[in-house]
């Protein structure tokens, strides 16, 4: 640190200072921006909360406003209120009672004309309203006025607040005999909503507080009421005792409110739903003051922190404009430096490099003649090959000759006897014997020409058939059956046609070998496709190959042949596998089985 700062210190004071009151700033800034960020998103969650208990609070309102209506059709209902009957009576309470606990209300009751409760569904409570006179409560003369009225009051009997829904009863005749009322309490929703946590309370027309998770807020009012209206509310007793005083805050502002007592004191987002037809309005408070205390300190903590590093990254970067100065010099000497030791570095890897050159065209030259030797050495296992079957071939060749020779003989003797349909058949015969040599001739030199390419296309099928015409005769001779299943005629892997002819040559040779002096010399040909792989399967039912030999078979120079060299199964090993392909022998109970797999030609 003490480097850090040796230089000017009235620079580094000034330094400090700029970035002190920069920072202020900044924090004064982001922090009154996290603060309207933090208002707008809780003022939106609280729009989202207020507009949920909306919904809940229409719905159960809707939910019990069908149930006056409905039961003002009720034939029973009209005619205990034309005349009432005590057997009618009992019937009806005890109708209203099941429809109340289905229906979940607080109370279902039928007044007269005149106010008079005839029935109820509370007729078996110490409570009950049978007999009580409600004619001063609007729900009975509005009613009985308008047909149908909504009143929420303190009940007379029980004293439990509560929403009354009222609907006019007529005669048939149309003349009103009396109210079916419906008394809705709110206690379940009110506890639902107290379990999110925000306060929520919901005003009539006059802005008197009904239902609300605050119960000291009940029955208080958003504004001042007149006294004309206080007078009203008293006579209609819809609070009872309640002295309808103003709620602890200021409730009629938009925005966010500050409330001190009832409740957690701090600010709250206050969001407002109207409820269509009742002339009620749901107001929602959503605590706010955490969430923008932590907005802004998280805001101004990162404004420090962030301010901080730039302040460090800015110093850091003026000391070493400090050292730029006296680093160049150094620079430039170690630049000098550097220059010469690069130069004698060069010379050496100028020298390294000649060296590198020269030992790489010298293995170029091995790897040339490694490559000649490696084709050398598979002519020589061809013309090997050529050796050891020379003798079937001389005598596939022998047995047309002869043939050729008797069809000429006979064909003058024909022409002698001016009988030249005869002569024709006989030419015609020594035709196709020629064409049969000089399949095996082509085949021979074909074989026998030293050739290397790259891999091509090659049809299984055709490389199979060449190996069998120079190896055929041979196998006549020793009386070996083969057992083959042809390939598809168009299925092709990546090789090279004669390297692929000579590779399978080598197997049958070696499976002829291994079945001398066996009464029922058999050799196996199968051809398996798998996705892209290409199986050629040679197997025969001969000795096998010994648990010795087995382990070292791909070894040049082992055998358990006689005269064998032991180089042919390395030498087709090295051709498969100059294809991208792999032999190997399979593990067989009798027999040997040497498969090769190929990748198959597009």
């Amino acid at each position: 640190m003490r480097a850090f700062f040796s230089g000017d210190s009235g620079q580094w004071r000034a330094f400090a200072l700029i970035w002190i009151v920069a920072t202020a700033a900044m924090a004064t800034a982001v922090g009154e921006v996290a603060r309207r960020d933090a208002e707008a998103a809780v003022t939106r969650q609280a729009s989202t909360a207020g507009a949920l208990h909306a919904a809940v609070l229409r719905s159960e309102l809707e939910r019990h406003r069908s149930l006056p209506l409905v039961l003002a059709q009720d034939p029973d209902l009209i005619a205990l209120l034309e005349g009432p009957d005590p057997e009618e009576v009992a019937g009806l309470n005890r109708k209203f009672e099941g429809l109340a606990r289905e229906s979940r209300a607080a109370a279902i009751y039928a007044l007269d004309a005149n106010g008079v409760t005839l029935a109820a569904s509370n007729w078996r409570e110490p409570t009950s309203f049978v007999g009580s006179d409600y004619r001063f409560r609007p729900y009975h003369y509005e009613a009985m006025r308008e047909g149908q009225a909504v009143f929420f009051a303190l009940g007379t009997v029980s004293g439990r607040p509560g929403l009354y829904l009222s609907r006019r009863v007529d005669a048939a005749a149309g003349r009103p005999i009396g109210v079916i009322v419906a008394k809705v309490e709110f206690d379940a929703l009110e506890s639902d909503w107290r379990k999110s946590g925000e306060p929520t309370y919901v005003t009539d027309e006059d802005g008197v507080v009904v239902v609300t998770t605050v119960p000291q807020w009940r029955f208080h009012t958003t504004e001042p009421l007149s006294d004309s209206e206080r007078r009203r509310l008293a006579a209609e007793q819809t609070s009872g005792a309640a002295p309808l005083t103003d709620l602890p805050f200021t409730a009629n502002d938009g925005g966010f409110v500050r409330i001190d007592s009832d409740i957690p004191p701090g600010a709250y987002a206050r969001t407002t739903d109207a409820i269509p037809g009742f002339g009620w309005t749901l107001h929602l408070l959503a605590p706010a003051s955490d969430t923008i205390a932590r907005s802004v300190t998280a805001a101004r903590m990162l404004v420090l922190l962030s301010m901080a590093l730039l302040a460090g990254l800015t110093g850091v970067l003026l000391r070493r404009r400090q050292r730029a100065a006296a680093k160049a010099v150094e620079a430039e000497t170690a630049r000098v430096d550097l220059e010469r030791r690069i130069d004698a570095r060069t010379s050496e890897l100028r020298a390294a490099n000649s060296r590198l050159n020269h030992e790489i065209e010298e293995r170029r030259r091995s790897e040339k003649s490694r490559q000649n030797l490696q084709d050398e050495l598979i002519q020589a296992n061809k013309l090997a090959t050529l050796g050891q079957i020379a003798a079937g071939v001389a005598h596939e060749i022998n047995q047309p000759i002869a043939a050729i020779r008797t069809h000429a003989d006979t064909a003058g003797l024909y022409l002698d006897a001016e009988d030249p349909a005869s002569a024709r058949r006989s030419i015609v015969s020594i035709a196709g014997l020629t064409e049969r040599v000089g399949a095996i001739t082509d085949e021979l030199r074909a074989f026998s020409r030293k050739t290397r390419s790259g891999t091509v296309a090659v049809g299984v099928e055709a490389a199979i058939d060449g190996a069998l015409l120079l190896v055929g005769a041979r196998m006549r001779e020793r009386g070996v059956t083969l057992d083959r299943q042809p390939a598809p005629a168009d299925l092709a892997v990546l090789a090279e046609r004669i390297r692929l002819e000579q590779v399978v040559l080598n197997l049958l040779q070696n499976a002829i070998e291994a079945l001398k002096d066996r009464p029922d010399p058999t050799i196996a040909i199968r051809v398996e496709t798998s996705g892209k792989r290409v199986t050629i399967r040679i197997s025969d039912n001969g000795p096998g190959v010994s648990a010795e030999v087995r382990e070292r078979l791909f070894t040049p120079f082992t055998t358990d042949k006689r005269d064998g060299l032991g180089l042919g199964l390395v030498i087709s090993r090295d051709i498969v596998a100059g294809f991208g392909g792999e032999l190997l022998l399979e593990p067989s109970a009798t027999g040997a089985v040497f498969v090769i797999r190929l990748m198959r030609a597009k």
